[in-house]
């Protein structure tokens, strides 16, 4: 017979089916219930959230709430043009002075060039770090660049700090 042994069982039966596993399945944990020291895979893995480009481009067209926008925001990588000196570039020529962000290097290089000098960070850092009375403009070359101003900007940092501590 497959997967059986030939000889016969000594002692008790349940016993020895645990101590082989059940089914013939290493490690004696009944069926459904974790092993210890077997990692579990889910039979569906989570889907991986939008990437921010994606997440522009829905929330532009009307088909992301705010809310989860802001979510993606804060958890993604965003490029940033830089000179010389540490910090943010900031454009001057606007009403309110904003900095250029981007959702890609691809979309950076875009707007700046292909030898641009440039840094990355998270999206809560950018609202840690920008300085008060500053906006800004993310994918301003691209199809759905946003611009968010001054107070759109505090609004976010309220929403992340909500979110992170309630």
């Amino acid at each position: 017979m497959y997967g059986y042994e030939q000889t016969a069982y000594q002692g008790d039966p349940y016993q020895q089916a645990m101590q082989q596993g059940m089914n013939g399945m290493p490690g004696g944990a009944p069926y459904g219930e974790p092993q210890q020291g077997v990692p579990q895979q889910s039979l569906y893995p989570e889907p991986s959230p939008p990437s921010l480009a994606d997440a522009v481009r829905a929330f532009t067209t009307g088909s992301m709430p705010v809310e989860d926008f802001q979510a993606i925001f804060i958890t993604s990588k965003v490029f940033c043009p830089r000179g010389d000196r540490p910090g943010f570039l900031a454009l001057h020529n606007t009403p309110t002075p904003v900095i250029p962000m981007f959702s890609s290097v691809k979309e950076l290089r875009r707007y700046a060039g292909k030898e641009s000098k440039h840094f990355s960070v998270s999206g809560a850092e950018v609202l840690d770090l920008l300085p008060t009375g500053y906006g800004f403009a993310l994918d301003m070359e691209g199809e759905h660049r946003m611009v968010f101003d001054a107070k759109a900007v505090e609004q976010m940092v309220e929403f992340t700090m909500h979110r992170m501590y309630g």
